[in-house]
């Protein structure tokens, strides 16, 4: 049994580079940076932050998707499978390149709203459903149940 599996959290280095196959298949590549802090030893010495560049490729609708909404700066959780090919380079040089083929992409960057800012939180704005029953967007959830700030019989 084997398995390859990468899991990554990091920021893109560039927006992507999309290309479409002549069958229609998107394809989309781009950097991402991987930074382990910097820390210090016990006896005092320091280790820098080290920075990891990982090649991303995305398929058909990861790529669409990439496409539209992934910037230079994105914050992204990446998953896939770890590949390496090889080329012969102008001058005969044989050429290794190693690659993340991503089966999931996950935006960690807060969405910017119609303003150009940031969700400082970086959740999601609540979407109404319905227009009638639905609370409005700004008003704070209703809490239900035993810890509503209602009295109760416990003795703490």
């Amino acid at each position: 049994m084997s398995l390859n599996k990468v899991m990554l959290i990091g920021n893109v280095g560039k927006d992507p580079d999309v290309r479409h196959l002549d069958t229609g298949v998107a394809v989309a590549s781009f950097p991402l940076a991987t930074t382990e802090r910097g820390y210090t030893l016990q006896n005092g010495t320091q280790v820098p932050e080290r920075t990891e560049w990982h090649n991303i490729v995305l398929w058909r609708g990861l790529a669409d998707v990439a496409e539209r909404y992934v910037h230079k700066g994105d914050k992204l959780y990446i998953e896939g499978k770890i590949k390496t090919r090889s080329y012969d380079d102008q001058n005969g040089i044989k050429r290794y390149v190693t690659e993340i083929f991503a089966d999931n992409m996950e935006m960690l960057s807060p969405k910017a709203n119609a303003n150009g800012n940031a969700n400082p939180q970086g959740m999601p704005q609540p979407q109404q459903n319905n227009a009638a029953g639905a609370a409005q967007a700004n008003e704070p959830l209703q809490q239900a149940g035993p810890f509503d700030g209602g009295t109760d019989d416990l003795p703490f």
